[in-house]
């Protein structure tokens, strides 16, 4: 039976010559994907350049502890850049985001589980169980939901994916996705949650799960904190 969570004693796939994507099976996943212009092109050489010699430091494959590494060293700056603002934003548009929210709905239930997800002004974080390779999920969502916008190419390639590894993980991802749009106006984000995540909202008294932020104290601090621990 597979496995909710990463087992350490089964084998896992792994593909992707840019960038390192794991999935097991149908352990839970963690995705976030982007537009293309979401990044500084000079903050985003750098990063690559300094990735390119840490990988070559530590060659795949990877144990959780060196994977759980990467993500400190890489993919938490990564995420604070997004959370910046940068580029066109598109997805501030509430159309868009219905475009891009009835692309994931069409298959929850079939080719994955969707648990949690969240539409900022320019990327996207999904939780969920995927049924189906998650390279096919990513390129048949964005693929489709770029052509539905109608503004040419807009998604980077790319992706970054983590495997989650237990319960506390999961709350961890849940609340992360949620807190996301912290210092956003109500309006410029679309959040959801299936049943499952609801229940994590006993953790989080500061906020309301429709996804509605309340003003709290040290709020970079606390999505800091959350971010490392979803990782």
């Amino acid at each position: 039976m597979p496995h909710e969570f990463l087992n350490p004693w089964s084998e896992v796939e792994m593909h992707g010559s840019d960038l390192p994507h794991w999935q097991q099976d149908s352990a839970l996943q963690f995705v976030t994907f982007r537009l293309k212009d979401s990044l500084p092109q000079g903050k985003l050489s750098e990063w690559t350049n300094r990735r390119k010699t840490w990988m070559h430091l530590h060659p795949e494959p990877w144990d959780t502890a060196t994977q759980a590494t990467y993500h400190r060293e890489f993919t938490h700056q990564f995420e604070h850049w997004l959370d910046m603002g940068h580029g066109s934003c598109c997805l501030k548009k509430p159309n868009n985001r219905k475009i891009i929210a009835q692309v994931l709905q069409h298959d929850h239930g079939t080719r994955a589980e969707l648990i949690s997800w969240i539409i900022m002004p320019n990327h996207v974080h999904l939780l969920f169980q995927p049924m189906y390779p998650i390279k096919d999920l990513l390129r048949n969502w964005k693929s489709i939901s770029a052509k539905q916008i109608g503004n040419g190419p807009i998604w980077q390639r790319n992706y970054h994916d983590t495997i989650l590894r237990n319960g506390r993980h999961f709350e961890a991802v849940v609340r992360y996705i949620r807190n996301n749009p912290a210092k956003l106006a109500t309006g410029a984000f679309t959040l959801w949650e299936s049943e499952r995540a609801k229940p994590t909202l006993l953790y989080l008294p500061q906020r309301t799960w429709a996804g509605r932020p309340r003003s709290f104290a040290n709020t970079t601090s606390r999505k800091s904190h959350a971010y490392r621990a979803c990782q």
